[in-house]
């Protein structure tokens, strides 16, 4: 009875206010919860107004206009994540933030720290894990079917098919593929 009663009362208002927002019918989020801890703050409080995807009132993303996603994939869904795209960041479909992700496309200049440099943009495959605190630097691609571990700083290229984890971030083993079917 309560699920129904989610759906009708927050349901809907949540499909009209987010879109492109795809996630799994039943199980994943109550909707009174993505209503109160994503909509409210986002759309009456201004924080992170111009992302069009739930984004965590306790997470920041700037230059959304700048992120291409797949679906399953809401960056900056999670607690304390900080996205910055200023040079772009492609995301592939089915990824996972951990709380306190941070992802960074761009650095500043070193003779001015007002501005940022140019580079090519960040780029995540499909059915990505980034556990909790880790931090994504500029230029990097991660591959298809990759788990990073958590506290892990990725500042070079990741292999499809890996674990890697560890400052600076390792591949310690390689991985399954994946078997959901998206």
């Amino acid at each position: 009875m309560f699920n129904k009663l989610d759906f009708f009362v927050f349901g809907w208002i949540i499909s009209w206010m987010y879109p492109e927002y795809y996630r799994p019918k039943y199980g994943y989020q109550k909707y009174y919860i993505l209503f109160f801890h994503y909509l409210i703050p986002q759309k009456l409080f201004r924080l992170n107004p111009k992302a069009k995807w739930p984004v965590h009132f306790t997470s920041k993303v700037f230059a959304p206009e700048k992120i291409i996603k797949g679906i399953l994939c809401d960056p900056g869904d999670n607690n304390n994540n900080y996205i910055q795209a200023n040079n772009g960041i492609i995301f592939g479909s089915n990824i996972e933030l951990g709380p306190g992700v941070s992802i960074i496309s761009s650095n500043h200049k070193v003779n001015n720290l007002r501005e940022h440099t140019k580079g090519k943009p960040i780029k995540i495959g499909n059915n990505v894990w980034i556990g909790a605190n880790s931090t994504v630097l500029p230029k990097v691609s991660i591959g298809d079917n990759v788990i990073i571990g958590a506290n892990s700083l990725v500042n070079k290229d990741i292999p499809s098919n890996s674990v890697a984890v560890g400052n600076p971030c390792k591949v310690i083993k390689q991985k399954e593929p994946y078997t959901e079917d998206l």
